[in-house]
């Protein structure tokens, strides 16, 4: 399996905290190890404030001209500033259920999280737990069909993960 297509990704940390450097980045950190590990490559890592409209501007540049996975951290449950799903919302295409209710299921305090998963052009994006612990474990638990999903974005005919013939 040596000719792997290479899978690209980037990793936006959502943080009052982390963007005013009163704490240190390290979900983001712990995020971009764990998809390295995993043969993605990541091209960008940014930080940026809680909010609405944050994310989704953030989300519209990230997606731009690139085909690959976006993964957020932060800002997925009850807090007064937790609004990453309503600014991915705002600029998602098509949603993804199945992966964030896949994240959700492996915790029992997935129940609070409101993270969603959907698509924006040729981009999978993905909202993480802010906790790192906490966002390991929802990457962890839908890992295995990341990669195919984001080939689909761009070519329809990507063989099923599993599925040694082609029924083409």
């Amino acid at each position: 399996m040596g000719n792997k297509i290479k899978l690209f990704a980037k990793v936006i940390t959502v943080s009052d905290g982390v963007s005013i450097g009163h704490r240190e980045d390290i979900s983001g950190k712990k995020i971009q190890e764990f998809l390295e590990d995993s043969n993605w490559e990541i091209v960008s890592r940014s930080v940026i404030p809680d909010g609405i409209e944050s994310v989704s501007e953030e989300l519209l540049k990230a997606t731009s001209n690139f085909h690959g996975l976006i993964v957020t951290t932060g800002g997925t449950g009850f807090g007064p500033r937790d609004f990453t799903p309503e600014g991915t919302k705002r600029v998602l295409e098509r949603e993804a259920p199945g992966i964030a209710e896949a994240m959700r299921l492996i915790n029992p305090l997935g129940r609070l999280s409101r993270l969603v998963a959907g698509t924006l052009n040729e981009s999978l994006i993905i909202n993480l737990p802010g906790s790192t612990k906490g966002s390991i474990e929802c990457l962890d638990s839908v890992l295995d069909v990341l990669g195919h999903a984001v080939k689909l974005l761009q070519d329809n005919s990507d063989p099923h993960p599993n599925d040694g013939h082609h029924h083409g």
